[in-house]
């Protein structure tokens, strides 16, 4: 492809000045708009039969400014930079540009987009985009109110989850050529904390498999969780059209996840298959809401004696330790649970105290017959 040749050019006005503006040729796509674009108004007028030596002066000045404009729109497209082209870009809206990113992202995106329109108060332009911006905005995340519960902080990781993505919308921003620089380079992680992930022994599953409970839809799609991995936000909107059959008569899932947006096709147990009732059409469990689980959930365990704190989630966690726990190697537990990377999943084994136990026994120093 060759270089784009830049002219400068006069167009005469019926007001009788002469305006000056850029030919671009070949074109160029501005990325905006998706059109080429051959032209460059510069906004700079000249006098058309200039007669007295200040108004040659100042058409000569003017014409010196425009060239020198047009030897630096060349050098730009030459570095395939196109000057004028950032510069209409960087009076874009960033919020949305970020706000079309949405659709094809999971649910965090939407809350980090409300967390930063909050933060800028609905203003922001890409020139606006600075280092000294992003990292204001760290500190807010690292003591923001929750949107839902403004009496509630965000927690340190789910901070450090929603900056790491927003950097991610960074790149892609600095890989489009809206910013004219790489931000993250200059901007520092925000450090994740250990927490303790809970979850139910095969005992405690058993326990709750025999409790009876007042909503028998919640306990179906909790054993469901347990048996399958599959989060809250997958099982309310599971569908009978999900569901396939292997040649062997075996049961299978295939579905898109809502947090991570990947498809999968995962194998399921009979059991699993058994607690989602008669086969239909539509919604496979009908009638289970969210509200459920703050009061129905807490009681329900409480009666089959388990005092944990155990939320829903912790069902995913439950399948997770219980896979690992059994000797399943740890790449297919990260397959079956749609995680992006094995390191994920790595947490669960450190789960297992009774496999650490075994562990350290396999090491023996002493030998096992009596020395002479």
């Amino acid at each position: 492809m060759s270089a784009t040749k830049v002219t400068l050019r006069k167009r005469e006005l019926p007001s009788g000045k002469i305006t000056l503006y850029l030919d671009f040729y070949p074109p160029i796509r501005n990325p905006r708009t998706m059109e080429m674009s051959r032209r460059e108004y510069l906004g700079i007028y000249i006098i058309k039969k200039p007669r007295t030596p200040e108004e040659r002066n100042i058409n000569a000045e003017k014409l010196k400014q425009a060239e020198a404009i047009r030897a630096q729109r060349e050098l730009s497209t030459i570095n395939e930079q196109f000057g004028f082209i950032d510069k209409a870009k960087q009076k874009m809206d960033f919020l949305a540009y970020f706000k079309e990113k949405l659709p094809n992202q999971d649910q965090k995106w939407e809350k980090i987009y409300k967390h930063f329109y909050r933060f800028v108060n609905g203003k922001c332009t890409f020139s606006d985009v600075t280092v000294d911006l992003c990292n204001s905005f760290r500190t807010y995340l690292l003591n923001a109110r929750q949107l839902k519960h403004d009496k509630r902080t965000l927690s340190q990781n789910s901070a450090a989850g929603y900056w790491s993505t927003f950097r991610g919308l960074l790149a892609i921003a600095y890989r489009d050529k809206y910013l004219l620089e790489n931000i993250n380079e200059h901007l520092d992680k925000i450090d994740t904390q250990d927490t303790r992930r809970h979850f139910l022994t095969i005992e405690e599953v058993q326990a709750l498999h025999n409790t009876p409970c007042q909503e028998p839809v919640l306990k179906a799609a909790s054993l469901f969780s347990c048996l399958t991995g599959l989060r809250f936000s997958d099982i309310i909107a599971l569908r009978w059209e999900n569901f396939e059959t292997y040649p062997d008569g075996g049961h299978c899932i295939r579905l898109r996840t809502e947090k991570t947006d990947a498809e999968a096709l995962n194998p399921i147990s009979l059991e699993a298959f058994e607690l989602c009732g008669e086969k239909s059409t539509g919604l496979v469990f009908k009638g289970f809401k969210k509200s459920m689980l703050q009061n129905i959930l807490p009681k329900w365990l409480q009666a089959a004696g388990i005092t944990k704190h155990i939320t829903f989630h912790c069902f995913r966690h439950t399948f997770a330790t219980l896979l690992v726990s059994n000797g399943s190697e740890i790449y297919t537990v990260s397959k079956m649970l749609t995680h992006k990377n094995v390191s994920t999943t790595q947490i669960y084994a450190d789960l297992i105290d009774e496999k650490k136990r075994e562990a350290a026994e396999t090491i023996k120093i002493k030998s096992r017959t009596p020395l002479p």
